[in-house]
């Protein structure tokens, strides 16, 4: 079969054919009495391993080392494709970003680009402090999207608390662009996510943190209460008082839930919870112990009386606690009466 024909036959162009001959990597068989190139079955059928091949990003000269190889292993070749098509994704969707932040902060002119390309390589230092620097540049201006994509990629707590400083400032958009990380399968990008929606002001972050209440891992689950409650929520309250049955950030979750206490309408409710606590884990004394000091973040007024029942706990550990917490109470609210009838 002549070159055209083959041509025809392969898709492969007849320059592509010539340059395949001279590489010696698909040489015709024969020649015809003219001198012109003849290809026979077994040539044709190395033209398609030649062309499969390149489909897996081989190079010509990789090709036709593993034809000519009759004891060449594939799965090592495999594995290194894979590392490298890898790296060249990894390459290309860094660029992507680069190009999607440009775009985002609307340059108005070549000078503002080289800016914000400036700022981009600051932020892909593989140095942290660079990073931090880039981010607290007082000329940084850094789009709002790629704060939010840094954030949920950045592992350095300086730098990742940089970026939440630096999004919490936005003027808009901030919590639409951290959505994508509430919603990922990375349980490390949900965390980060919820973290800098904690220091976002505003309905908008309310509502996604409470629908972050609801996250299968308790770190999130934990930072979003904490974030709710601060800002007096009550839906974070059963959260809050599993947080300090945990022992996960009790402390924390023990003054916000103090704080929410001091609304009447939610102080006996809390206060129910964390007895219902103590009577499901009698024979726990650390778990008793943090729900005892959880009680003695609460207004007195609310937690007085069971601190004063509590002074009388079979396990004494609980019954000295709860009865040093009733005794500061009961001094606190006789100094603030005595301060009152001295007060005109």
């Amino acid at each position: 079969m002549l070159i055209g024909e083959v041509a025809r036959r392969s898709g492969v162009s007849t320059r592509m054919l010539r340059h395949y001959d001279a590489l010696g990597l698909v040489r015709p068989t024969g020649r015809t009495g003219g001198g012109y190139r003849e290809y026979a079955d077994e040539d044709i059928r190395r033209i398609f391993h030649v062309e499969s091949l390149r489909t897996l990003g081989l190079s010509l000269r990789r090709i036709g080392r593993v034809l000519e190889d009759p004891g060449f292993a594939p799965s090592a070749l495999i594995g290194e494709l894979v590392r490298e098509t890898e790296g060249r994704l990894s390459r290309e969707q860094e660029l992507l970003t680069r190009l999607r932040a440009v775009e985002a902060s609307e340059p108005s002119g070549w000078e503002e680009v080289l800016r914000i390309v400036e700022l981009l390589h600051g932020l892909g230092s593989p140095n942290a402090a660079r990073r931090q620097q880039a981010v607290l540049a007082p000329t940084a201006g850094v789009p709002v999207r790629l704060l939010a994509e840094m954030i949920l990629a950045e592992s350095d707590p300086n730098v990742a608390g940089a970026l939440r400083w630096a999004l919490a400032r936005a003027d808009h958009d901030a919590v639409a662009s951290l959505a994508p990380g509430l919603g990922s399968e990375n349980v490390d990008a949900r965390r980060r996510a919820v973290m800098a929606l904690a220091e976002i002001p505003g309905d908008e972050a309310a509502a996604a943190l409470a629908d972050a209440i609801e996250d299968p891992d308790t770190t999130v689950r934990g930072h979003a209460a904490l974030a709710l409650g601060a800002r007096g929520m009550p839906e974070a309250a059963p959260t809050l008082v599993g947080m300090v049955v945990d022992g996960a950030n009790d402390v924390e979750a023990a003054e916000v839930l103090g704080t929410l206490a001091r609304d009447p309408g939610r102080a006996g409710r809390i206060r129910n919870a964390l007895v219902d606590g103590l009577a499901a884990h009698r024979g726990d004394l650390a778990v008793r112990m943090r729900l005892v000091q959880a009680l003695a973040e609460m207004p007195g007024a609310v937690a007085l009386e069971v601190l004063r029942r509590l002074a009388h706990d079979d396990d004494r550990a609980v019954a000295r606690t709860a009865s040093s917490f009733a005794r500061m109470i009961e001094e606190e609210q006789a100094h603030d009466g005595t301060r009152d009838i001295a007060d005109p």
